[in-house]
């Protein structure tokens, strides 16, 4: 008898993980550009990203660019999962376009960049080398502006420790940083099953392969922090419910740059590149030492700068 109502148990779990899967696996969908979509998306655009890719014995890296080469670098590293696509809005810009070349990557993993002969690449230092050679090819007359948001946010923090003479500016958004502040949910875990898999996009799980490495990955990372000398601003949203708001206060004891800055928007949520597009881009037109003058109100914020004047 107890058999029997174990059975039935996971029977019916079993069935609720199918009904979510089947609905999530749609969403995510959603969210991946495939040609057709990437078609209607600049079907009336004048300016559409062109892509390349850079290949050595173990990786091939693909990313997406846009403005003349000639013009300062603005590197976009996504989260998890995402691809180029997760910076459309970006790469869409007409007033970034006449003042950057603007590149968005595809992660190691994702989209058309990987490894050779792995699937998932979970490590932040092999991630970031991974964007290197594009970062050295990007900047061979002038150091880029670097964002990257959620999980990229670390990855384009290394980045910049391997070459801090090729990023002139250091920009980190949502970023889930403070190894202690790691959430595991509970479709994460049913995601590690292969049958589960099964009903997945490919980009789903490799992002959770590197959700569960993402604890111990930042505990390395975490004595490299007070190395980051590279003029910086971290932005967090006070509704993120993906990077715990407190990975604000991690950030501020750890990162011991003069040229630091961190902003919170209590009311915002994880996109921030998204919700905030106009107060990224005056982050970026800042960095540059442009001006982008007066910028449509998008909630309040709060600023700390630990710059000394």
């Amino acid at each position: 008898m107890n058999q029997i109502v174990f059975i039935q148990t996971y029977l019916v779990k079993y069935v609720v993980l199918f009904l979510f899967l089947t609905t999530a696996t749609g969403c995510f969908r959603g969210q991946i550009m495939t040609d057709k979509k990437f078609a209607k998306h600049y079907k009336h655009l004048p300016v559409k990203p062109t892509f390349h890719s850079i290949q050595n014995d173990s990786v091939t890296l693909h990313y997406a660019s846009v403005g003349s080469d000639t013009l300062p670098t603005l590197l976009l590293i996504h989260g998890a999962p995402g691809g180029w696509y997760g910076y459309m809005n970006m790469l869409d810009d007409t007033v970034l376009q006449q003042h950057f070349h603007i590149i968005a990557v595809d992660r190691l993993g994702y989209g058309k960049s990987k490894r050779k002969n792995q699937f998932a690449v979970t490590s932040i230092e092999k991630q970031a080398q991974g964007i290197l050679p594009l970062l050295n090819e990007a900047t061979k007359s002038q150091p880029a502006i670097v964002v990257g948001r959620s999980y990229g946010a670390a990855i384009a923090a290394q980045l910049t420790l391997l070459a801090p003479e090729k990023v002139k500016y250091l920009c980190m958004v949502a970023p889930p940083i403070d190894p202690e502040k790691e959430k595991i949910f509970w479709f994460a875990r049913a995601a590690r099953y292969r049958v589960v898999q099964w009903f997945l996009p490919h980009s789903f799980v490799v992002a959770t392969a590197e959700k569960f490495a993402h604890a111990s990955e930042l505990r390395e990372l975490e004595p490299k922090w007070q190395q980051l000398n590279t003029p910086l601003t971290v932005l967090q949203g006070g509704k993120d419910w993906i990077a715990d708001p407190l990975n604000l206060t991690f950030a501020k004891k750890h990162i011991k740059c003069k040229k630091a800055r961190f902003m919170f928007l209590p009311l915002a949520g994880h996109f921030i590149t998204q919700t905030h597009a106009e107060l990224i881009k005056k982050v970026v037109f800042e960095a540059a030492g442009l001006s982008l003058g007066e910028i449509a109100s998008q909630g309040e914020y709060l600023l700390e700068e630990s710059e000394v004047k």
